[in-house]
């Protein structure tokens, strides 16, 4: 069953009924691979945010999950005697990265990553950032990975690939050895990533998609929420195509006419839960940003989730 009438994504195949292991429960989803679900179900977190735990007796934890005892308290458990190599974080999101410092005082670990967080654009005038509640502002990383750095913990060769669009800051890390890249909530197998403006920017997330579908080497994604993605280029392509009819649905409403974001999502998305309508007003907006940058569209009287589109 579907949760969310987002998913509508026409050429991409989700998988919204996985294998849904309960919550707090580790489980290995390759060999020397164990994944642990936060419980934080929801129609933006699917089963709960996907913490991963690489190795035996020395690890790398990716993703830590949110500020909660209970996630903490199972998270140590997993942790058992092992040594705790380093600590990945992708994002500044607060369901990814506030237990790493949590993590850090327990363990002594070393936190790499994401850079803290960071609006893809200046706010303007009079603009209020609508997901500031969740953004993890705290975050501050031991040491800051840049795209196409390398690492070496706890015996694993790890890649970073910056992948900006769902945030700023948004990083995966891929395993090259085993072809198995972290995607964090960049691509994910439930559904498409949001992309809310100023958070985060259409242009950047479309960029990194294309540069994920240009890398051969990576065989499975491990993302943020959700099972494995299996043969992920070709569904990270269906993604990317998704996004194209998202715009080409736009211009065409606006070749009918000018139109508010309010009417392209009345028009866009029909029947779609009242609970949602936020977030489909800020992916379309995301898309016009994008558009307008690229000068297809126009804004009266400024960019902005109230003004008025038109078609040039």
């Amino acid at each position: 069953m579907k949760t969310s009438a987002l998913h509508d994504e026409g050429n991409v195949e989700f998988n919204v009924n996985p294998a849904r292991p309960e919550t707090g429960t580790i489980e290995e989803v390759v060999p020397g691979i164990r994944r642990l679900i936060a419980p934080n179900p929801g129609p933006f977190t699917f089963t709960g945010t996907c913490t991963y735990l690489i190795g035996t007796s020395d690890l790398v934890i990716v993703d830590p999950g949110p500020a909660d005892d209970g996630q903490l308290a199972r998270l140590m458990q997993a942790i058992g005697k092992a040594k705790v190599a380093g600590i990945l974080v992708t994002h500044t999101h607060r369901d990814h990265s506030p237990l790493a410092r949590v993590l850090k005082e327990r363990t002594g670990a070393t936190i790499f990553g994401c850079a803290p967080h960071r609006a893809a654009r200046a706010l303007r005038l009079g603009e209020i950032n609508p997901l500031d509640a969740s953004a993890d502002t705290d975050h501050l990383p031991d040491r800051q990975l840049d795209h196409g750095e390398h690492l070496g913990l706890a015996g694993q060769a790890i890649e970073v690939i910056a992948t900006p669009g769902h945030t700023a800051n948004h990083l995966c890390f891929a395993l090259p050895e085993q072809g198995i890249l972290f995607s964090g909530d960049h691509v994910m197998g439930w559904s498409t990533s949001i992309v809310a403006p100023p958070d985060g920017a259409m242009g950047d997330y479309l960029a990194s998609l294309e540069h994920l579908i240009s890398r051969e080497q990576d065989r499975l994604y491990l993302p943020g929420h959700g099972g494995p993605v299996s043969d992920p280029r070709r569904f990270t392509r269906g993604l990317l195509a998704h996004r194209r009819q998202r715009e080409t649905q736009i211009l065409d409403r606006l070749a009918e006419g000018p139109k508010t974001i309010r009417d392209l999502v009345a028009l866009n998305y029909p029947g779609l839960a009242p609970a949602l309508l936020g977030a489909a007003a800020l992916s379309v907006f995301a898309h016009l940003e994008d558009l307008h940058a690229r000068q297809t569209v126009t804004a009266e009287p400024d960019l902005a989730l109230e003004a008025l589109y038109r078609r040039r």
